[in-house]
């Protein structure tokens, strides 16, 4: 099954990652193919999990703050930041619209 160009163009948006060459693009559907397997599990009858551990007694601990007061030192780490934010991942910044882009979907 192929990827449409639509599709890679909202994925491009979604994990900011840009798919400029068919080896990008052969992965994706690979991965695709690989996820599609899941359909073929049957799952009738079986209750969604809350967690993976929900068979085990979660214990909590106390939360003891030892240290604090740091932003300015730990933000001198940022490549970017917006006011006292992480920009996260580095470069999270919108994509271009498609037909202002010249990627490889645009000969897709």
């Amino acid at each position: 099954e192929k990827v449409t160009v639509e599709v890679l163009d909202h994925l491009e948006h979604l994990a900011l990652v840009d798919f400029r060459d068919s080896e990008g693009v052969e992965r994706l559907q690979k991965a695709i193919q690989f996820a599609d397997q899941l359909h073929e599990v049957n799952t009738d009858g079986i209750e969604p999990m809350d967690s993976v551990l929900e068979d085990r007694c979660l214990y909590l601990r106390e939360d003891d703050v030892t240290e604090g007061n740091c932003t300015k030192e730990l933000l001198k780490n940022a490549r970017e930041k917006v006011e006292e934010y992480f920009v996260a991942p580095p470069g999270n910044i919108p994509l271009p619209k498609l037909e202002e882009r010249d990627t490889f979907l645009q000969g897709f």
